[in-house]
């Protein structure tokens, strides 16, 4: 096992998933005393494998149909497109008093 890539892993999944919604679903969930935190726990740590699963399963797959250079080109692209759907077309936040 290389252990330098599980580590590098790790801080990256662990700060890219750090204050995301699923952390403030379970957050909402646990604040509710009655319901087992145990069971909350178990569940939130059974998707975030789940979906890294698949994250991983699919990353595979496509690094052999694609080069890594156009797997990177093609992502690129997207998050350039995403930025600028967000800048041109996101919602204006109205502040309130």
């Amino acid at each position: 096992m290389d252990w330098r890539l599980l580590g590098i892993s790790f801080v990256t999944v662990f700060l890219a998933e750090l204050g995301d919604k699923s952390q403030l679903a379970a957050i909402a969930l646990s604040s509710d005393c009655r319901k087992p935190t145990k069971a909350i726990f178990l569940g939130t740590v059974a998707a975030l494998i789940l979906a890294s699963l698949i994250g991983v399963v699919l990353g595979e797959g496509t690094a052999q149909l694609l080069p890594t250079k156009w797997t990177k080109i093609v992502a690129a692209i997207g998050f350039a497109i995403l930025a600028v759907r967000l800048l041109l077309f996101g919602e204006k936040e109205e502040i309130t008093e």
